[in-house]
């Protein structure tokens, strides 16, 4: 019966978010609507759009396991979520979508007038989504699996299947109105089942979560050598800036009418995501009295679908699981999408829309395209997630945050406010980041991570990958000022001026 309901709960938010897509096709007409839902998105349901593609599987599961296995101090990794939309919305979120770009490279392309940055944003921009789509799929495996038995790639296929469908049926109309509907979804299925494991535990005086000392203590790692304070600013660090990074995030701002709706968006979302993250809480210390010891071999990601059967029993607690799964599984369409559309239009822009030019002839090509790399967006990402090692949610998108804070944060930071930034600069910060960055994380997934500093810094690159990367674009930007384009400062203007100014 349990396995039934959850496949029923996953089923209806599948229909959904297809429902929902193939409603708004019907607006689908012109190539902005493909890529920025023709800038007409107003603040609410931008900012419901993005905590709907923003709140993932790190968040909707992983971010509970994390409490639930690291205390006090997993609560930085919600703190730094929220606070990356305080960065974008002081420093990136109106100069963005003044900019008139569709995508990051449309951006980076426009501020220095080089296609070769603009290669280079495009390259980044796929890796980044990619890096945050396999966790998406390896999530949905592990999570069907776990409630109905069904074997691990499943799940993964369900999600590549409705995605593609709804981002190749009319990109970000289509999904912009799902993913809003989706973050309701999520908040009402995690919201509901915290408020009913937390009534029961209170009236019936449940257990105390079994704990240690350190479960409570800020800044306490497993070892005394593991140098947790810097790992602690680190992680902040790279949730922080990594956010103003991501690809699926900026393009959001793409949507707005004008700068001003884009800090409104803004600011609402600050209070949808910071409402969400109180009752990953929930399940993450209660996790703690009813679940003190997971058997081995389970992940700490488990948790939250688990708990309601430790609390309830019964046909209650299979209807309480079965929601969850739901909104896990919003999760995991909600972000895919996001993610997918991102990666779309980049690789539509650069890769397949050019090819398709020497073969093709008509008004058409666009859409086209756009619906063929809809489908290598996510196909790719699914197949290597199939192979790939599984890592916790919330570690695993972590490397997104790092890759995406280390490249991406220089760039929007100095394209937006120094006029003096030039294009090898810009290329130089972007290099040195990924190079960095790609190279660490790359050290501690295929290799066994040293302890002490030298693990600390492998593990936790991003408070010394953002400061060299920005520092090597602003040294070489200085030492090449015949490559800052002429325009930089007209440019500039134009970013920082509010739309109801006129000259």
């Amino acid at each position: 019966m349990g396995a039934t309901l959850s496949g029923l709960a996953v089923l209806l938010v599948c229909v959904v978010t297809l429902g929902l897509s193939v409603f708004a096709l019907r607006l689908s007409r012109r190539t902005s609507d493909f890529y920025v839902a023709g800038r007409t998105v107003s603040p609410a349901r931008n900012a419901a759009a993005i905590g709907g593609e923003y709140l993932s599987a790190a968040s909707f599961l992983g971010v509970a396991g994390l409490i639930y296995d690291q205390g006090v101090d997993a609560l930085w990794y919600p703190i730094g979520y929220t606070v990356g939309y305080v960065v974008l919305l002081v420093l990136v979120a109106a100069p963005l979508r003044r900019s008139g770009a569709y995508t990051l490279p449309d951006f980076a392309e426009a501020r220095l007038e080089s296609r070769a940055v603009r290669h280079l944003c495009a390259a980044l921009v796929v890796l980044i989504g990619w890096l945050y789509l396999i966790p998406q799929f390896q999530g949905a495996g592990f999570t069907l699996r776990l409630v109905t038995g069904a074997p691990a790639w499943l799940g993964g296929l369900i999600v590549l299947l409705v995605v593609v469908g709804s981002v190749a049926a009319g990109g970000m109309r289509s999904i912009t109105l799902a993913q809003a509907v989706q973050y309701w979804l999520k908040l009402t299925a995690l919201a509901v089942p915290a408020g009913i494991i937390l009534a029961v535990w209170w009236t019936t005086r449940g257990p105390a979560p079994a704990v240690s000392s350190e479960w409570l203590q800020p800044f306490t790692g497993a070892e005394p050598g593991d140098h947790h304070l810097y790992r602690t600013f680190s992680l902040i660090l790279a949730l922080a800036l990594g956010t103003t990074g991501l690809p699926h995030v900026v393009v959001r701002y793409y949507t707005n009418p004008d700068g001003s709706g884009a800090r409104r968006t803004t600011v609402r979302v600050l209070a949808l995501i910071g409402i969400f993250y109180v009752f990953t809480l929930v399940f993450g210390v209660l996790g703690r009295a009813y679940l003190p010891r997971l058997e081995e071999g389970m992940r700490h990601d488990t948790v939250v679908l688990r708990l309601p059967a430790e609390v309830v029993s019964g046909l209650s607690a299979e209807v309480l699981t079965a929601a969850l799964v739901g909104g896990a599984f919003a999760a995991f369409l909600s972000t895919s999408s996001g993610l997918a559309v991102a990666v779309t239009g980049v690789l539509n822009q650069d890769v397949v829309r050019p090819l398709l030019a020497r073969v093709t002839r008509g008004d058409h090509s666009e859409v086209t395209g756009f619906r063929f790399a809809a489908v290598l967006s996510a196909v790719i990402p699914y197949a290597v997630s199939q192979f790939f090692p599984e890592v916790g949610l919330a570690a695993f998108v972590t490397l997104a945050f790092v890759v995406a804070a280390s490249t991406f944060f220089p760039l929007l930071a100095l394209g937006v406010w120094w006029p003096r930034l030039s294009v090898q600069g810009a290329t130089a910060g972007l290099l040195t980041g990924a190079v960095l960055a790609v190279g660490a994380l790359a050290a501690t997934v295929l290799t066994d991570t040293p302890t002490g500093w030298p693990g600390a810094l492998l593990e936790h690159p991003a408070a010394w990958t953002v400061p060299t990367a920005a520092l090597v674009a602003v040294g070489v930007s200085r030492a090449t000022p015949h490559g800052i384009p002429r325009t930089a400062r007209r440019t500039l203007v134009r970013l920082h001026t509010p739309e109801g100014v006129t000259g």
